[in-house]
């Protein structure tokens, strides 16, 4: 197989982020006092967690959203997913299922349950999505707001097309993604991190390495970490990452024990590019690119947040018992900064 060119001194940032970036997380999770890294970068901007299922909201959505304690059917299960991560919002699904009393479910669009929820609590909360990413144009149905229009989107969807049975059927990551990505609306990056969610859940099951899809971010960042792509495509390029974790780390003398143990698969390493062109702007401003600073600085929450993984990685039983602090984390989806 070919290689990619690294960019000396650029490439080892890659590595060298990645295990700075995870130590400070598992500071916090010990309870350590701040500051938790020496690094100025990351002591002062914020960064995703090297996991992406660390993230404040993807915590949110496999505890509260694929593994709530209710009587979801699959179907249903799989159309919540795929709404809350339309906004990414945590504070509008709480809202939301407040007004329902209830996890929505699929029969809610068919009586303009969801959409009248919805609409009250676009008005409670004074919006319904993060900043953090960039949503596909908004009148893809024809309705006048981006929110109307996402309701359409879940009709067509889980309504008209039967996409709930086709998903629970997929047979490959892709399959899943591709089945998403066909939809107004349903982006690359967008079907991309949605069917990671949907891979967290109890029926979706297939490896993070099976596929993976940069976005804008991480191809910014595959661009200055590898001066020559060495004929590979970028989703090779993020693959050759992931097997090669082990030996660069070693080579470079980086201790790096992963999620508990959990190595970097294609989704965490594909977000690191992303993270990675974020911190060469602060650490290597030559390296110039379409975004040339970092705006959003690291701030501790007072919110405590329990850890919880998807169950079927083994690794709940080996987490602290007690609540964490961290970063005030936005959706890892496209970031405006």
């Amino acid at each position: 197989m070919n290689s990619p060119t690294p960019r000396p001194g650029v490439y080892e940032i890659y590595w060298k982020f990645a295990a700075e970036r995870q130590r400070t997380f598992e500071a916090r999770v010990r309870g350590d006092e701040a500051p938790f890294t020496d690094d100025p970068i990351i002591q002062n901007y914020k960064f995703c967690n090297v996991f992406r299922a660390a993230d404040r909201v993807s915590q949110y959505m496999i505890r509260d959203v694929a593994y709530r304690a209710d009587d979801s059917s699959p179907q249903d299960r799989i159309f919540q997913i795929v709404a809350f991560r339309t906004f990414s919002n945590t504070r509008t699904w709480d809202t939301l299922t407040e007004i329902l009393g209830r996890s929505p479910r699929i029969t809610d669009l068919e009586d303009d349950s969801f959409e009248n929820a919805l609409t009250m609590t676009k008005e409670r909360n004074s919006g319904l999505y993060t900043g953090a990413f960039i949503l596909c144009a908004t009148n893809a149905y024809g309705r006048t707001q981006k929110h109307l229009n996402h309701v359409e989107l879940f009709r067509d969807m889980f309504v008209i097309q039967g996409l709930a049975d086709e998903l629970l059927a997929a047979q490959s990551l892709q399959a899943v993604y591709e089945a998403l990505h066909r939809f107004p609306l349903m982006g690359d990056f967008m079907s991309y991190q949605t069917a990671v969610d949907l891979n967290y859940s109890e029926f979706v099951n297939f490896s993070e390495d099976d596929f993976t899809q940069p976005g804008p971010g991480a191809l910014r960042g595959l661009r200055k970490v590898f001066s020559d792509f060495g004929g590979l495509t970028p989703r090779e390029v993020i693959m050759w990452m992931v097997e090669h974790q082990e030996e660069e780390f070693a080579r470079l003398g980086l201790r790096f024990d992963g999620l508990w143990g959990r190595p970097l698969h294609a989704i965490d390493a594909q977000g690191l590019f992303c993270e990675t062109d974020k911190y060469c702007r602060e650490a290597l401003p030559e390296l110039r690119s379409a975004r040339s600073r970092i705006k959003a600085r690291f701030s501790q929450t007072s919110e405590p947040m329990t850890l919880f993984f998807p169950p079927k990685w083994g690794l709940n039983d080996k987490l602290p018992k007690a609540p964490v602090l961290g970063a005030k984390i936005e959706s890892r989806l496209e970031p405006l900064f």
